[in-house]
């Protein structure tokens, strides 16, 4: 289960929300001028008709009619903004604006979870492993993102407790075509079994879960599909929406959804973007969302998690171990001599295994055919990856292993680049160790699995919208809006003292949530 994969998102520049702005946002040459362009348009309530009327004589199409809103999305040529703009039936157009997907373990001794499992470093981070998710019958948590592959098996016992709408643009929302919702299911919920897996939050398949599929293969979607995603995650009774994605512009369309969703009682999380800057990401942008930063094993400020004064909690995100599309994973293995040693793929390795003598291929820079038949022990450094696994294949080696010339283990990529032999990384220490072992027997093997690490804000979401499904589960009458604040008030403070651009009020800790509440009530 070593399949390392990051998801970065593209911020996008903010466009005013007049119909004058939105014209020049689009403004190019004329041989270049797109014919059309996509706008919100919000209309009053009993208008619908009239200004799908006016669409239409404008030559445009309508493409997304926005669900529980006065508001559709559609495609009309640019020089007709100005006249829907001054329709007497419409309230607002804005840019319909996209939203893009922004991804260590211990084995389990058999307390909380069943032997054989696997728990990722960010359960016990967030204090999962310290409060059972007995009553987490009595919360609902909506996921939009990319799907879900029910068919897995670590989330398929979750059973009936599982819920999710058809989508004519995205299809059904139990397969997974993108592989990033079924990671972020599995961190809510991958199911507490012996010898399948990995565990989430809230493991004991008590949690009730609501998916909306706004996501295909590709990865994007617009601000008016999320609108009406969130408000359908409301009429399906959600009291948590999950959201690892977001965008750099915001919407009214988008927050009108989300602050009528809070007063409501709907607590509604998003990821605060894997930029890596100082650029505020949306939805997580609205005061009517959280927005979540991510961190490390060691509890470290990620360094793509986006870092302003809207981040306002931190959960793990950085090689979270989770559940992808069966099949769809990485797992690799690496033993010399009787030694097993960690390891993890180097990105567009073939699928396969090899075994043969152990033999120092230096930095990898050069052919050398007195590998020939062996496996390449080549470190880190001087030229890339797909260079140095390329020439000891030239060179007749049957595998290779690319150790660490720094501290720790590593991700690597062959890019583009076809190889025939399997090839992983390893740490420094265990280069050094390996050294030491020069020809005797080494496997070297990739497989297939139905696990992956990922990295991202993405990641850290579904961490914090378990634990606080989880928290509240315990105090069911505390509003959303409460169970927010404990949330802030309970996290374990990280960085510089109080709220920070980076952490903000510090990592969401489930056990010390529930401790505060049951000592000083909801909300404080």
């Amino acid at each position: 289960m070593n399949q390392k994969k990051s998801r970065v998102s593209t911020a996008i520049p903010a466009l005013g929300l007049c119909v004058t702005a939105l014209a020049a946002a689009f403004a190019m040459p004329a041989s270049a001028a797109p014919a059309t362009t996509r706008v919100i348009v919000a209309f009053k309530p009993g208008a619908a008709a009239a200004v799908k009327s006016a669409v239409v004589s404008a030559k445009g199409a309508v493409k997304h009619e926005i669900f529980n809103m006065n508001a559709m999305a559609i495609e009309v040529p640019t020089a007709a903004l100005q006249g829907l703009q001054h329709n007497p039936n419409v309230d607002y157009v804005e840019e319909d604006v996209l939203r893009k997907a922004f991804a260590l373990t211990t084995p389990s001794t058999g307390t909380p979870y069943a032997t054989g499992q696997l728990v990722p470093y960010g359960i016990k981070l967030v204090q999962a492993d310290q409060l059972a998710d007995t009553n987490a019958a009595n919360r609902k948590v909506c996921i939009i993102d990319s799907g879900v592959d029910f068919s897995h098996e670590d989330l398929l016992a979750n059973g009936s407790n599982v819920t999710g709408e058809y989508d004519a643009g995205t299809g059904n929302w139990n397969t997974d075509e993108n592989h990033h919702g079924t990671h972020v299911f599995g961190t809510i919920a991958a199911v507490n079994q012996s010898g399948t897996g990995v565990v989430g939050v809230n493991p004991n398949r008590q949690l009730k879960l609501h998916i909306v599929k706004v996501f295909g293969k590709d990865g994007w979607a617009y601000s008016s599909t999320l609108a009406s995603a969130a408000n359908k995650c409301g009429a399906a009774g959600a009291n948590v929406i999950s959201m690892s994605l977001g965008g750099g512009a915001r919407s009214v369309t988008e927050q009108r959804a989300f602050d009528s969703l809070q007063t409501k009682g709907v607590l509604s999380i998003a990821a605060a973007g894997n930029d890596g800057n100082t650029v505020t990401s949306y939805p997580a942008g609205y005061d009517s969302v959280m927005s979540v930063a991510a961190v490390d094993q060691n509890k470290a400020w990620a360094s793509f998690s986006q870092y302003n004064k809207d981040v306002e909690i931190a959960g793990p995100g950085v090689s979270v171990l989770s559940t992808v599309p069966m099949g769809a994973g990485i797992d690799t293995a690496l033993s010399v001599g009787t030694v097993n040693y960690a390891s993890a793929a180097m990105e567009g390795s073939p699928v396969k295994s090899a075994t043969a003598a152990l033999a120092d291929f230096g930095i990898g820079d050069q052919v050398n055919t007195a590998v020939s038949g062996k496996v390449c022990l080549i470190q880190r450094g001087t030229v890339d990856f797909a260079t140095k696994v390329n020439n000891c294949q030239s060179s007749g080696g049957v595998g290779a292993i690319v150790y660490n010339n720094a501290a720790g283990g590593f991700g690597g990529t062959l890019g583009t680049t076809v190889t025939a032999i399997p090839s992983v990384t390893a740490s420094d220490t265990d280069g050094a160790a390996m050294k030491a072992q020069l020809g005797q027997s080494a496997t070297v093997a990739v497989k297939a699995s139905n696990y992956a690490y990922f990295d991202g804000t993405s990641m850290a979401t579904p961490h914090v919208s378990a634990v606080a499904a989880l928290v509240w589960s315990y105090f069911p009458t505390c509003t959303g809006t409460q169970i927010r604040t404990s949330l802030d008030n309970s996290a374990l403070d990280l960085g510089t003292s109080g709220r920070d651009t980076k952490y903000g009020y510090g990592l969401v800790q489930a056990k010390a949530a529930y401790d505060r509440i049951k000592s000083l009530g909801c909300g404080k």
